[in-house]
């Protein structure tokens, strides 16, 4: 059974006539409707109320947008307009263009938005501002004359649907404003026509968001913070890690007394001329999914994206190599998303002076100031600028002298270069390197070309091929623990006696728990073929000493020289000419009962030069 519905007639009046013909236009530009078919619609009983439904929903929001909050400067109903504000929802995904307030949108690539909104007196002010997020925009704005009702009687008698399209998006409207780029532009005019307004907007190079404010007070609406007279933003300070910022308050904040906030962007790539630009790149994986083509079938995995859990009748229809097919794809790729450190948003609050910090040396940066309105989340964009950090100090190279050992410094993180330039030709370069606290790396360059680099830890001997006139850049990186300290000798001379002592593979000392006495300890350590002086320190410590306190006094370039000589237990000379056999044993007495202590091994070399083994801490028995 089919309800027939027939329009009433002489119910509305000739002006509200000619609107509902513009709003039937503008709620049905994609439909269509035959030449010469009948003015009734048929309905089913069952869709009568869904029917009913969305129709009052979608003329009711037109008519509530165009019909009742039409704007008459300066007499704008402000209760309605805040209502307005307040439910945003109903301008979602609309082509209606509030009153006074910003909504945003989102464009595919090479498809057209337009927009209309309503102005019904002539010489009324109005602004329409259009902001471009990732993309450059093309838009512009025309206006079209409202239809008037021909027959001047008001009769109310609805025209067919296409003739009401024709009438509103047949004419072209008069071009006021175009605009191509992706700056924030504006078009104002202190007194427009009435007329139906149409904005035009398209993103020729690649989806975008965008964003559009309109208004027909914009002289009491300022919802922008205005720039200062000068907008710039100067560098005050520059370093190498660090860069200082300042400009000018809005007078926004500082005369009008609005809610403001300064955010500041920090990037390596460019300025943003927008604060919703920056945003956009600094989420591109959190932004909107890309758009399947059209004619693609949808899979379970977009509907689970878009908010939608796929019933399991939905893909029955489909054949077995389709689904086998859409099982296999992958997700669709997402634009990789820029590094926290390539781009950075800080909120300030009201401050207008503001330092960068953890920057690199030598690195050129963008900055961008852009003051927000916190009221209304708006904001507007300083004059950015740009600096380039200062490079890292010109660290001194040290010359190494032929066969001299030379210490070196280097402080947490840091790096020293040595340069060692032979005055004879040679074959061969002996390096040594005794790294006293913790690993250092090492990397050696012959005329420029990468030889070594290596990890270092305690002493370490290098042979290098050698080049006549050959000169060796040395480049010590430190330990990122702590500072480290180093002795470096290299040397062309063959043969003959080395200046530091051979060092076996380990280098612990062992302690005999079975021989420890109340007053008394036994311990061993290796040695080497090379015959070489070893002396043995002792150290009481206290109860709470441990591993840490250890760790933290080895200094294996400190030698016995640094000793008391109370804390001197013996000296003498070890080797053996195997090395399975290269181990010495000593027993150290004269110890308390269960005191604790620290022992040491120093291995002197020819030269007077001494390596300290690893401390070992031991206790004496308490009770025996």
């Amino acid at each position: 059974m089919n309800l027939t519905l027939r329009p009433s007639r002489n119910t509305l009046s000739p002006e509200t006539t000619s609107r509902k013909r513009t709003l039937s236009a503008l709620g049905n530009t994609t439909g269509s409707k035959p030449d010469g078919a009948a003015e009734e619609i048929h309905v089913p009983v069952f869709a009568f109320s869904s029917w009913m439904t969305w129709m009052c929903g979608c003329y009711g929001l037109v008519l509530l947008v165009l019909g009742v909050m039409g704007q008459k400067l300066p007499t704008r109903d402000e209760g309605l307009f805040q209502m307005q504000i307040r439910d945003k929802a109903q301008f979602h995904d609309s082509s209606v263009m509030p009153d006074g307030a910003e909504i945003s949108g989102y464009l595919f690539r090479d498809t057209p938005k337009r927009y209309y909104f309503v102005v019904e007196e002539d010489n009324t002010p109005l602004l329409v501002t259009v902001t471009p997020c990732d993309a450059p925009l093309e838009w512009r704005l025309t206006l079209q004359e409202l239809p008037e009702d021909r027959s001047g009687e008001g009769s109310g008698e609805p025209e067919p649907l296409e003739q009401q399209k024709q009438q509103v998006t047949a004419n072209e409207g008069t071009e006021l404003f175009t605009y191509k780029g992706n700056d924030v532009e504006s078009f104002i005019s202190t007194s427009s026509p009435s007329g139906l307004y149409q904005l035009e907007i398209i993103s020729t190079e690649k989806d975008s968001n965008f964003k559009i404010y309109s208004t027909t007070t914009p002289e009491s609406d300022q919802p922008y913070p205005e720039l200062p007279y000068d907008p710039r933003v100067d560098v005050t300070a520059l370093g190498r890690t660090t860069v200082t910022l300042a400009w000018k308050p809005t007078p926004t904040g500082s005369i009008m007394g609005q809610p403001i906030q300064y955010c500041v962007v920090i990037n390596k790539e460019h300025n943003f001329k927008s604060l919703c630009a920056a945003e956009a790149k600094m989420s591109l994986d959190d932004a909107f999914m890309i758009a399947p083509k059209p004619g693609r079938d949808f899979s379970p995995f977009d509907f689970a994206h878009f908010g939608f859990v796929p019933s399991e009748n939905d893909f029955k229809d489909r054949s077995l190599t389709t689904n086998r097919a859409l099982s296999n794809k992958m997700s669709r790729p997402y634009i990789p998303k820029p590094k926290v450190a390539d781009i950075q948003k800080i909120c300030i609050g009201n401050k207008n002076i503001f330092t960068v910090t953890d920057l690199k040396p030598d690195m050129q940066y963008y900055f961008d100031v852009f003051a927000v309105n916190t009221g209304t989340n708006m904001s507007t964009a300083y004059v950015g600028t740009f600096a380039r950090t200062k490079e890292e100090a010109k660290q001194k190279t040290l010359e190494l002298k032929d066969g001299k050992v030379t210490d070196v410094f280097i402080k947490r993180k840091g790096s020293k270069f040595l340069r060692f330039a032979p005055v004879s030709s040679h074959q061969r370069v002996t390096l040594f390197v005794h790294a006293c606290l913790d690993a250092v790396q090492v990397q050696v360059r012959r005329d420029g070309k990468l030889v070594l680099s290596q990890n270092v830890e305690g002493v370490r001997q290098f042979q290098l091929r050698g080049k006549p006139k050959a000169k060796y850049l040395i480049r010590l990186r430190g330990s990122r623990k702590g500072a480290s300290t180093l002795k470096v000798l290299a040397s062309t001379r063959a043969g003959g006696k080395q200046p530091f002592p051979a060092l076996p593979e380990d280098t612990r000392i062992k302690a005999f728990d079975k021989l420890r006495t109340c007053s008394s300890v036994t311990v061993a350590w290796l040695g080497t073929q090379e015959r070489n002086k070893y002396c043995v320190y002792k150290r009481e410590v206290s109860e709470s000493y441990g591993e840490e306190h250890r760790r933290r006094e080895q200094n294996q370039c400190a030698g016995p020289e640094s000793r008391r000589k109370s804390e001197k237990v013996l000296c003498k000379y070890f080797h053996s000419a195997n090395l399975q056999k290269a181990v010495t044993t000593e027993t150290i007495t004269g110890l308390e009962a269960g005191k604790s202590y620290l022992l040491d091994v120093y291995v002197v070399g020819h030269s007077g030069h001494s390596v300290k083994y690893q401390s070992k801490l031991v206790k004496t028995r308490k009770y025996c």
